[in-house]
This record gives structure tokens, sequence and C-alpha cells, in this order.
């Protein structure tokens, strides 16, 4: 069940921006697995998952076989060293552009 669905075309627009605007693919350098980033911050990293990167990702996989199951917060650390490489290669802007 949807909580909000935009009823204005501004709304819309707003709400595709905050979820879709200035996206980059990035794959892992170890398991292949393509998410969708954003750097808002240099502290702040939005990733975008799909059930084919999840598929793909061995370090979620292997904690998901753990009898209590992948914690939903912890991220991927072969991910998170491939985004940090694309940063530095340029790949990924760092800082929001219009609040998003």
């Amino acid at each position: 069940m949807v909580s909000f669905a935009p009823t204005s075309p501004a709304t819309a627009e707003d709400q595709r921006l905050y979820t879709e605007a200035r996206l980059v693919e990035v794959a892992c350098l170890d398991c292949l697995a393509v998410v969708r980033v954003k750097k808002n911050s240099e502290q702040h990293t939005a990733i975008q998952w799909n059930a084919e990167a999840l598929a793909h990702c061995a370090e979620f996989r292997k904690a998901a076989s753990q009898p209590e199951g992948r914690p939903v917060r912890v991220a991927c650390s072969r991910l998170r060293s491939s985004i940090e490489q694309a940063v530095k290669d340029g790949e990924i802007e760092i800082g929001a552009e219009d609040g998003y």
C-alpha cells in the first residue's frame, strides 16, 4: 500500500528528483554487483540496491546465511571501497544540487 501518492506534477517531479537525480551506476570491483549511488556530502552516501545486485553480493549472501540473517543496516565493505574509488576517479560527484 502506498502511503503517499503525489497528485500534482510539481510534487511528482520533486519525488522523481529525490529518488532518481544524480544516481550513478557503480559496479562492485569484487563481485560486479551494480547499484545506483549518489553522494550528497562526504558523509552521506545513498545506495539503491536491486534484487540482482543483492544476489551478486558475496558479502551479503554470507551474512544472510547466518542464523540471525543479515543486519539490514550493515553495508558491504567491498562495495564501499568501490564507491570510494569511483569518487576518486571523478565518476561520482559529491554535493547535492538544488537539494537533490
